[in-house]
This record gives C-alpha cells, sequence and structure tokens, in this order.
C-alpha cells in the first residue's frame, strides 16, 4: 500500500455511535444448517447479525471521531484503520455465531472461486461501504452484512452509524428500518412511479453512460447519496430509481439487495435479471438497476451501448 495520509479528528461532529440496544441472542446451531434455511431460521439470525454490525459502527465512529490514516490498496481504492476494525470486529462476530458458514468480505484474503463455487450458504460483508465517504465526512457510509444463499441474498443488515438507521431484511420476513431509538417499521418501495423520477445518484461516481440515462428520462430529480444508502432510499419509498452504470463488487450490493426485494422492489442488471452472487471468478457486479416500480422496463431509457451490454 502507499499514499498514506492522516485525517484529523472533526470537532463539530455531533453524531453518536450510541444509536439504541440491539439484543444479542445468540441461537446454537445456526452454522451446521444443512438444507435450505427457513424464514423462522433467518429471523432468528436477525438480532445477533444486527448488533455485530451495530458493534461494528461502534468502533468504525470511534475511528472517526479520533482521526485516521488512509492507504492505497493495490486496486488503487482508499483504505482507512476503519475498515479494518469493522473487518475484525464483523468476521471475529459471525465465526462465533455461525462457525461453520464461511465468511467474504471486501478486506479478507481472496478466496479462489474454486473454493467459493462449492460454497451453498456464505457471508457476503462490506465493513465500511462508502470510504470516500468516510474520509469526506459526510456521514454516507455503512456497515453491510448479507447472508447469501445458492446465490441469492436471504439476510440483509445496512447500518449507516452517523445518521442512526438500520436497515435490515430476511425473506420471507419482509423489510424494516429502526432509527435511533424508535421501534422498527415495515418499509417498502413506492410501487407507482410518479410524473417525476426520483433517482438516487453516486455523490462519488458518476459516469456519461448515467447522465445519457437520465437525460432519456421524460423528467427527474436527482438525489446524490453514498453507499448502499442509495439502494435503501428506493426500498424505503423516497427514491424510484437507482442506476449503477460502473463498476462495483459484490459486496456493495447483497445486504441492500436483500432489503430492497423485501421491500417489494428489485435489483437488476441491464438486461433486467436479477443479480446473482458467487457465479463466476471475478467478484465484480454488472452495471444494474434499483427500482421500485416493477411495471416499467427501466431499460429501455439505457444508453444503447448499456442495453447491447446486457
Amino acid at each position: 500500500m502507499s499514499g498514506r495520509r492522516r485525517i484529523p479528528p472533526d470537532g463539530g461532529w455531533q453524531g453518536s455511535a450510541e444509536t439504541g440496544t440491539m439484543g444479542y441472542s445468540r441461537k446454537q446451531g445456526h452454522g451446521s444448517m444443512t438444507q435450505t434455511a427457513t424464514s423462522e431460521d433467518l429471523q432468528a439470525l436477525h438480532e445477533p447479525v444486527k448488533q455485530i454490525a451495530f458493534t461494528a459502527g461502534r468502533r468504525i465512529m470511534e475511528i472517526y471521531e479520533q482521526g485516521f490514516e488512509v492507504s492505497e490498496k493495490a486496486d488503487q481504492t482508499p483504505l482507512t484503520e476503519a475498515d479494518m476494525a469493522a473487518h475484525r470486529t464483523i468476521v471475529e462476530g459471525l465465526s462465533a455465531l455461525t462457525p461453520d458458514i464461511p465468511i467474504l468480505s471486501e478486506e479478507s484474503a481472496p478466496t479462489p472461486f474454486a473454493v467459493r463455487q462449492t460454497w451453498r450458504r456464505y457471508w457476503l460483508v462490506d465493513p465500511l461501504d462508502g470510504t470516500r465517504e468516510f474520509i469526506k465526512r459526510n456521514g454516507e457510509f455503512t456497515v453491510n452484512i448479507a447472508l447469501v444463499e445458492e446465490h441469492e441474498p436471504v439476510i440483509g443488515v445496512v447500518y449507516a452509524p452517523v445518521v442512526g438507521s438500520l436497515y435490515y431484511a430476511s425473506r420471507g420476513f419482509g423489510a424494516w428500518k429502526k432509527s435511533e431509538l424508535e421501534a422498527p417499521v415495515r418499509i417498502h418501495v413506492r410501487d407507482h412511479c410518479p410524473q417525476k423520477v426520483v433517482v438516487a445518484g453516486s455523490r462519488s461516481h458518476r459516469s456519461t453512460a448515467f447522465q445519457a440515462f437520465l437525460d432519456n428520462l421524460p423528467d427527474y430529480e436527482v438525489i446524490s447519496m453514498g453507499s448502499s444508502l442509495k439502494s435503501c432510499l428506493v426500498a424505503e419509498g423516497k427514491a424510484d430509481l437507482y442506476a449503477r452504470l460502473g463498476p462495483t463488487s459484490e459486496w456493495d450490493t447483497a445486504a441492500a439487495q436483500c432489503v430492497v426485494e423485501e421491500a417489494g422492489g428489485r435489483v437488476t442488471d441491464t438486461a433486467m435479471r436479477p443479480l446473482r452472487y458467487n457465479t463466476k471468478d471475478s467478484l465484480l457486479n454488472p452495471h444494474f438497476l434499483v427500482f421500485g416500480d416493477t411495471s416499467i422496463d427501466w431499460s429501455r431509457y439505457l444508453p444503447e451501448a448499456e442495453r447491447s451490454a446486457g
């Protein structure tokens, strides 16, 4: 790694990692599930996984407040002490909770596809999604934890520690949001798109293809946001659409995809096929769309090059 620099603490930050209590009720035997997990199995994992995400968020916030150094990984993406602290916290927690389920984290050593392709079920983790937003100190970063089963995310937990919002879902259980000390509320996509489409757009990644997509829409408004919070905006009905026409990795999307799908929406590639996980050697996603109104063929607004690629 190279290019280390130190980011000083920001005394003006007003948030807190203490955003409520979440019970930890470990269930014995989750790690040795041999059949497809039932809805009850998945719900039993919710509380401990939420607690793991909360604990990782607390570690991130400790570093966020102290100031931190920034390094550069081999792929020229940034890495901070907070990424690694959250990674260690999550891996330790999930290993204790489900010792027989493998873990694939953005900060893990690479696992060869020859090994990964034998996994029916595994944890897919981005310990700090939105490292660039973390460095900018705009608060738009998340902890993402997903359980993937047979190439589909069946549990998704997305925790934004600065804003104190926790999104979570599991197959058959619906999608939920918990804010600060408030009780969880069930969330749902806006499944009838208004005349003006509200589009969630990346704060740090824009492309000419994305702008061309916007230009093809009849009328739109863009909400700029970092990390997987863009997909969560769709899940809770605050945005109609999120189009990512640039590179992402599988750990960037799996947790939020579960939340979106349980909220009634879809996450697809540009040919309108659902995103799937651990199906190839590369962990890069195709370009994708996140939307609530499933009656619309959103791919028709894509630039021709994107439609051809799909």
